[in-house]
């Protein structure tokens, strides 16, 4: 798999796999793509719930959304324990050329940038006195969840690419790694998503998407809302 550095139109950057269309992000815009989904519609309202938030991400990928999520959990004061999962790690030479920290204006960050790429595998490491990050180098349908989670930004390629992410039976794994209140949050609305969410136990609520994306999904483990 041969991957190279792309430019979104947010003038971030993102990964994309050659000779396909696949991207690490939405060309419209990497930065804009996850803030708005994992840290406006997902974390925020979290935020100061709990002593310890507990995140899990599927796929690590470019540390993006890592990295928004330790910016807004030091802005907060929020302490967090953070796990992901990523089978096929990034090279250090596009690692090293993401613009992500001079993009939100905080070259102070690139060191726990740094850090979130550079610290050892299957060991729960502090990046920071209030991140805790845990990176484990498997696939989500090996990998064994521990502890209840109170977020997952289930951030895997499209359906199309990887259809044995998005099944009922993974969502199940998902819900039943989840604390009561837990949410869950993803890019995609394909009907088949919405589908076995539901099958897994979500309630669901469709929410706008960021420039490109009609609309969002965000799933809770007993909530009030279902898309319908």
């Amino acid at each position: 798999m041969s991957r190279q550095l792309i430019m979104t139109r947010d003038g971030s950057h993102s990964v994309g796999i050659s000779g396909t269309d696949t991207t690490y992000h939405s060309r419209h815009g990497a930065m804009q793509e996850s803030l708005h989904i994992f840290i406006q519609a997902g974390l925020s309202p979290l935020l100061t719930k709990k002593m310890r938030l507990r995140i899990f991400e599927m796929g690590l990928g470019t540390g993006l959304n890592a990295l928004l999520t330790l910016a807004a959990c030091r802005e907060a004061n929020q302490a967090v324990y953070y796990e992901t999962i990523e089978t096929h790690p990034l090279e250090q030479e596009i690692i090293s050329a993401l613009n992500y920290c001079r993009q939100l204006n905080q070259p102070a960050l690139q060191e726990s940038f740094d850090r979130i790429h550079a610290c050892v595998w299957e060991e729960e490491t502090m990046i920071d006195s209030l991140f805790c990050l845990k990176k484990n180098r498997i696939g989500l349908l090996e990998h064994r969840l521990e502890g209840e989670f109170d977020l997952v930004y289930f951030d895997a390629f499209a359906p199309g690419d990887q259809p044995e992410l998005w099944t009922a039976e993974v969502f199940a794994k998902l819900y039943s790694a989840m604390s009561d209140q837990g949410v869950l949050v993803t890019y995609s609305s394909k009907g088949s998503v919405q589908r076995n969410l539901r099958s897994a136990g979500f309630s669901l609520l469709k929410l706008p998407g960021p420039p490109g994306k009609r609309e969002i999904l965000k799933a809770s483990k007993h909530g009030p809302h279902d898309a319908g």
